[in-house]
């Protein structure tokens, strides 16, 4: 291998004589050392003869798939990464080759920028758990190639993505089950799809995805899909150049952008407008993006993480979420357990957010009573650790010991009602409260009246969705816009922490 340490050994695999040299030259340009194949037979006897650090491959060879050879290494458990190349629209090709394990796919006409970046992203994913491994000395392959150990590639993660793993509270079988899954699937650049309940920390699991990942020294960028007006949404998504709206003075940057080099994660994806679901289609198979005014489309890196609490099966099947766009979302899927299904994990879940808390109001951190863990046992907590989060905060502001008892949390003989706010949770005195109690009554003004009967129901939807305001919103019927406009128009206050939706 050449001395360069961020090079690597590169088997390119192609029929067509042409974009095979195209490919190699480029990759030697690069310092790589690299060797060729035509087909899959002369493929396998380079595999067989060393182990290489990349491995490229068109998918369609004239003696078969490059699918097979994604699968015989996996089976052989090799170290190689895999990049495979489709053909242009082709995008079942490439969903089957990244559920195969291929690390990433490059689609024809290959950008050779694009090229030299994927094989680079590969490398570094190859070698991040050398990097992580307690000796930190490379060890040497029977035929001299520095590639992992089987020991090196059982490494933990890095600092970052081991300090992300530990704030995934619990040791049920369900945590520990997608810990591991994280830790897999960090290594490939295949788009993951995170499935869960409100509250349940499906933005957790995304960062531990990109810290556990070889991007994880790149942008963590985060957006809420449900929370951009429509009519600004490719401008955030894209960017937008100087002049292109009223009011863009310049130009800026989108999300595509920000997130360069690292993760895009994309919260309650379900959310999206179907206009923008065709949009986000086309930059997840083309990879490039055009800013809102734009001429020119530029090359995107990113690693796309989504999630939602939808069931975006059924939205599919509904005609609300493009079935393609499902598909190239859903190449790996996570689901974060509901905290009903890991009761266990409740104690310790309970100790890590009392000394979150705490640490972040500066105060100590006090006990926890039997009969105080008791009680947050025996409630059903459909707001999941969010609502958890929520009671032990409102325990310590009420708390005038150093133990957490039953009654730091307000009424405990009251489970079903989550209080908040005062004046989020009674109608104001005079005349429209007297309605609001006796609606026998003809009201002297029919608007203020029906307007307090609609604040009173969304306040009831609110309470039993911890005041999730996407959640209430499909209680009731709505959407997140339609929601939001209500609150705002009936004056309803809403706690500050809410962490799945910006204000």
């Amino acid at each position: 291998m050449p001395a360069n340490p961020s090079s690597a050994s590169v088997l390119v695999v192609d029929d067509e004589p042409d974009l095979r040299t195209l490919y190699e030259l480029t990759l030697l340009r690069e310092g790589h050392a690299v060797v060729a194949a035509p087909d899959l037979t002369q493929a396998r006897e380079w595999l067989a003869q060393q182990r290489f650090d990349v491995l490229i491959s068109d998918m369609r060879l004239p003696d078969g798939l490059g699918l097979e050879l994604l699968r015989e290494l996996a089976d052989a458990q090799r170290p190689e990464k895999c990049i495979v190349i489709t053909a242009y629209g082709s995008a079942e090709n490439a969903v089957e080759a990244l559920k195969a394990g291929a690390f990433d796919y490059l689609t024809k006409p290959v950008d050779l920028k694009q090229l030299r970046s994927a094989v680079t992203a590969a490398l570094q994913s190859q070698r991040l758990p050398q990097a992580a491994a307690a000796n930190g000395a490379p060890a040497t392959t029977p035929n001299g190639n520095n590639g992992p150990t089987d020991a090196q590639r059982k490494a933990p993660p890095t600092s970052s993505g081991a300090q992300s793993l530990r704030r995934i509270v619990g040791s049920s079988p369900s945590i520990v089950q997608i810990k591991g899954r994280i830790e897999k699937v960090a290594s490939s650049m295949a788009p993951v799809l995170i499935l869960g309940e409100s509250g349940t920390g499906k933005e957790l699991v995304a960062r531990a995805v990109h810290d556990c990942s070889h991007r994880s020294a790149g942008p963590f960028v985060a957006v809420n899909c449900g929370a951009i007006p429509e009519n600004l949404i490719e401008a955030e998504f894209f960017g937008a150049r100087k002049g292109a709206y009223t009011g863009a003075s310049a130009d800026r940057e989108g999300y595509f952008q920000a997130a360069r080099g690292g993760t895009l994660f994309l919260d309650e994806i379900g959310d999206l407008p179907l206009a923008m679901q065709a949009k986000l289609l086309r930059v997840i198979q083309e990879r490039r993006v055009r800013a809102l005014g734009g001429v020119q489309e530029e090359a995107v890196d990113v690693r796309l993480v989504s999630a939602t609490h939808r069931d975006l099966a059924a939205l599919v099947q509904s005609g609300q979420f493009r079935q393609d766009l499902f598909y190239r979302l859903n190449v790996i899927g996570l689901r974060t357990p509901a905290l009903r299904e890991r009761r266990e994990d409740l104690p310790g879940l309970v100790r890590a957010l009392l000394a979150r808390l705490c640490a972040e109001s500066g105060q100590s951190v006090p006990d926890m009573s039997p009969r105080a863990l008791a009680w947050l046992q025996s409630r059903e907590l459909p707001g999941n650790v969010r609502e958890l989060e929520n009671l032990l905060q409102r325990a310590l502001a009420l708390s005038s010991g150093e133990t957490l008892e039953p009654e730091d949390f307000g009424d405990a003989d009251d489970s079903d009602e989550i209080p908040t706010q005062p004046d989020a949770l009674s109608p104001a005195d005079g005349p429209v409260a007297a309605a609001v109690r006796a609606p026998e009554d003809i009201p002297a003004d029919l608007q203020t009246y029906l307007d307090e009967q609609e604040r009173q129901v969304l306040l009831k939807a609110l309470r039993e969705c911890d005041f999730n305001r996407t959640a209430a919103a499909a209680r009731l019927g709505l959407n997140l816009r339609q929601m939001r406009y209500r609150i705002q128009r009936l004056g309803i206050a809403m706690p500050s922490t809410d962490d799945d939706e910006p204000s």
